[in-house]
């Protein structure tokens, strides 16, 4: 059996899972929590987020027109989930649920479709991943996108993060690093100017927390959030583009709709694909890639440019397109690879995963509406569940149990099988009538447990004036 790098002993790398947790638990009861107070070292955590991805956007997931070499090595390395999906179609909503492990609407940021100008944000005593691991001896960074409530009263440092160095908005320009409200780029507290594009910068600042956290005895959890591939749409040599949009004298000037193209998005995607291969060689060159947890997934579906197939919709949408999200796990210490996991899960569930995978105990604060994935991940069956989700705009309600979807536009009904019909043609409400009550019921009893819907949010969705593909939906 090929054994572990621990402080004392070895212990073989899969008995760490069987016996570590349940030792780290009883440490806990005697006021320990760290791993390195019981001998154990536990696998640092990379977690990966892109932003506004496709489920097709990777060619290891179909993309035809460029390759995504580094990302794809994950998936040949690891675990590609098929069936994984972003708690939310937009971002805030989404990285609420990450980070909580709980379902989004059971906070009030979490209502935000998303955070727009509003003083809503994590509320500090809220219980986080990046806490739970804190208290278990990792350090924790996160770098790039926060977008989770603007200082003094919230932020990545009041929610369990040692290092934040990033962007607190929704979305930056990737040269000027100004948003509509102004230059947004942080090292923690410190509003910080430095030249560059910003998937480059981010990318170097992760192989900085990597590089400096493999000198310390402690374990490291990573956030990378890139802002990569959400617009403004701008490759790495689009600075004119930059310069353009932001002198064209439009209140929304970030979202330049008329600019972009598909030969662009892709010099994004090769842009953040080779940062991703910087933050793998340096695990390799650092000798820690065996027992480094890689995560790679988005916060929501594609946008614009995104190839979402075999799915119909887009972010801001309840259907496939717009919440089904390209993930991918590597771990080789204890994962397979080159293998695919056709269990159905979602971001909340990264919470309860990577606290098992860290060995740390599950504290009595701490609950979570999640699964741990890690059975599943090393090839037990699929666990059935059933998830929900809801959307302010156009009143959108979907709930998935097994192969069966309910959803609910306006004052529109469907029942989808989304396995057999993943582009959600067929309505088959009426040829299965007790699955669909059964659905819609199961969502009703659902919703009845979360916050109402906040009126005073942000919400919103593609529409005809804005998207030719969306005509017929209004403003």
């Amino acid at each position: 059996m090929t054994q572990r790098k621990i402080l004392g002993p070895t212990i073989g790398r899969r008995s760490f899972l069987a016996g570590g947790a349940s030792t780290l638990a009883l440490a806990a009861c005697a006021g320990v929590t760290s791993a390195e107070t019981v001998g154990i070292r536990a696998p640092n955590i990379v977690f990966i987020m892109a932003d506004d991805l496709g489920y097709a956007d990777l060619s290891c997931f179909g993309r035809r027109d460029y390759e995504t070499p580094h990302i794809d090595s994950l998936a040949r390395d690891g675990v590609k989930l098929t069936q994984a999906y972003a708690n939310s179609p937009v971002c805030s909503a989404t990285r609420t649920a990450l980070i909580t492990g709980r379902y989004q609407y059971r906070f009030p940021i979490g209502l935000e479709e998303p955070l727009v100008n509003r003083d809503v944000g994590l509320e500090p005593e809220v219980e986080t991943l990046p806490r739970v691991l804190q208290r278990a001896g990792y350090s924790t960074a996160l770098v790039g996108k926060w977008h989770l409530g603007a200082l003094p009263d919230y932020g990545p440092l009041k929610s369990g993060y040692d290092q934040f160095w990033g962007f607190r908005s929704g979305s930056v320009d990737y040269f000027s690093h100004n948003t509509i409200g102004g230059h947004d780029l942080w090292d923690g507290t410190q509003e910080v100017h430095e030249t560059g594009y910003l998937t480059q910068m981010l990318g170097d600042r992760a192989v900085d927390v990597i590089e400096d956290a493999s000198k310390s005895h402690q374990p490291f959890f990573l956030s990378l959030h890139f802002s990569a591939p959400h617009w403004p749409w701008e490759g790495p040599n689009d600075l004119d583009e930059s310069k353009r949009i932001q002198s064209s004298g439009l209140p929304i000037w970030i979202v330049h709709l008329d600019g972009g193209s598909i030969a662009v998005y892709a010099e994004m995607m090769k842009a953040m694909d080779r940062q991703v291969g910087r933050i793998l060689d340096t695990l390799d060159r650092l000798n820690i890639s065996d027992n480094t947890i890689v995560v790679f997934t988005s916060d929501n579906g594609g946008e614009r440019f995104s190839d979402t197939w075999p799915f119909t919709g887009r972010k801001t949408e309840l259907l496939e397109g717009g919440i089904r999200v390209p993930t991918i796990v590597r771990w080789p210490a204890e994962l397979p690879a080159g293998a695919e996991s056709e269990q159905v899960c979602m971001s909340m569930d990264w919470l309860p995963t990577l606290v098992a995978a860290a060995g740390a105990p599950m504290t009595p604060g701490l609950e979570s509406d999640g699964m741990d994935l890690l059975p599943s991940l090393r090839g037990g069956k699929p666990q059935e569940r059933t998830l929900f989700w809801r959307y302010r705009n156009l009143s959108q309600r979907a709930c998935r149990s097994g192969n069966l979807k309910y959803l609910k536009i306006l004052e529109n009904e469907f029942l989808f099988d989304v396995v057999e019909d993943p582009l959600e043609r067929a309505n088959l409400k009426d040829r299965q009538p007790d699955a669909f009550e059964t659905l819609k019921a199961d969502y009703a009893a659902w919703e009845a447990t979360m916050l109402p819907e906040d009126p005073e949010a942000f919400t919103h969705g593609a529409n005809g004036a804005d998207f030719a593909d969306r005509f017929g939906v209004g403003d």
